[in-house]
């Protein structure tokens, strides 16, 4: 094994919120575009977006706080992170309106910082990523931040120092058209994995500190990944794949890597999810997949592809297998997924209905129990652990 690669694996204790301690939820809130018949529509004049922050405690949500901020539901709906110490969140917005065309947007590269303690929530610094600034992950240590870039085809790196974060580099994949979109961390902080929307690839970083560089390996898993998780024991990850999206209207798939298997990553499972999987989001204690499959649901009403609700599956993931354990109907074209800190609830954010839709799970049905409304369309979850 490479040095770059000796990160990957690394047995950690898994450490659960307090009962106590209600979690954070960030949903990251975009109004430019709506849906009309399938079709992505920029709004006119459209309200500010925000960024909505919320407390997850016993199954129920709570809303504590709200800032307007720059947002976009082009890209993953991995565009929002939280720092471990619980008291910034930081969001990506990856296309605006274009100022010379209001009907229509073009690439975005903005970061904002949010400080999600201070009451109000407030935007404490405003930063330039890359062209089409997408998924954000920060890492365990909370010392650093690394944006996506799908237009750029690149990984921007920010230092986080307490409440300041500032621009630390870019990193080229050699690939400008590679589309990267969603990223993740491994436990111990020392590799990230990137993946490549555009090429079906995903890259591995390497990171020494503030110093990410790309290894040039790249691991295949699906058509179109998009959005990954690792465990927190650092032994697997987990990608959703968008496919051919909604015109191929065909089954996709979440994948599983080994990340400890011997030569290096490679993908060891495949389980059908269904048209377009938009977001995938593991349990804390890694026994579970959560899967947000967009079934059509953002499709015009004549295509043969349309269903009238998208879908939320739980697969089960033990020994890098992935079993299909409950699924469940979710409103049209929604995005992000978190899990409660005990595994027994999941959240969901829908655009069209602009609201988070909350599930309870007991390990075999997924339980509708609770919607809450936010001031726009959902296009991104974050939360603590």
């Amino acid at each position: 094994m490479t040095s770059s690669l000796r990160g990957l694996v690394l047995v950690s204790t898994v450490v659960c919120a307090s009962p106590a301690a209600a979690q954070i939820v960030v949903s990251a809130n975009d109004n430019t575009l709506v849906l009309v018949d399938g079709v992505q529509t920029t709004v006119r004049n459209p309200a500010p977006d925000t960024v909505t922050v919320l407390e997850l405690s016993g199954g129920r949500l709570k809303t504590i706080g709200e800032v307007q901020a720059p947002v976009s539901v082009v890209g993953p709906p991995s565009s929002a992170a939280i720092t471990p110490d619980r008291s910034m969140a930081i969001v990506t917005s990856a296309t605006k309106v274009d100022p010379a065309n209001p009907s229509a947007t073009v690439p975005d590269d903005t970061v904002s910082v949010i400080d999600i303690k201070a009451s109000p929530v407030k935007v404490i610094a405003t930063l330039k990523a890359g062209a089409g600034a997408s998924g954000v992950a920060i890492n365990p240590a909370g010392t650093l931040a690394l944006v996506a870039n799908r237009i750029a085809g690149t990984v921007s790196v920010f230092r986080i120092d307490g409440a300041r974060v500032t621009p630390a580099g870019t990193v080229d994949l050699g690939a400008p058209a590679s589309g990267p979109s969603g990223i993740a961390f491994t436990p111990d902080g020392r590799t990230a994995l990137v993946t490549r929307n555009n090429d079906s690839l995903i890259s591995i970083l390497a990171v020494n500190g503030v110093e990410v560089s790309y290894t040039k390996r790249d691991v295949g898993a699906g058509f179109r990944p998009y959005q990954i998780a690792v465990t927190k024991a650092g032994d697997v990850a987990v990608v959703g794949n968008t496919g051919a999206g909604q015109a191929g209207g065909g089954v996709d798939v979440v994948n599983a890597i080994d990340l400890a298997a011997a030569g290096g990553p490679r993908t060891v499972a495949h389980a059908v999810a269904g048209p377009t999987v938009e977001s995938v989001a593991l349990s804390p204690d890694g026994k579970y997949v959560a899967a947000m499959v967009m079934n059509g649901s953002s499709a015009p009403k004549a295509s043969p592809a349309f269903n009238d609700f998208g879908l939320l599956k739980v697969f089960a993931l033990a020994k890098g297998s992935l079993t299909p354990a409950a699924e469940a109907r979710i409103g049209h074209w929604c995005q992000g997924i978190v899990w409660s800190a005990d595994a027994k609830t999941v959240v969901v954010g829908c655009m069209v209905e602009k609201e988070l839709q909350v599930f309870a799970f007991d390990g075999s049905r997924l339980t509708p129990a609770q919607q809450v409304k936010v001031s726009g369309g959902s296009a991104a979850l974050a939360a603590t652990y």
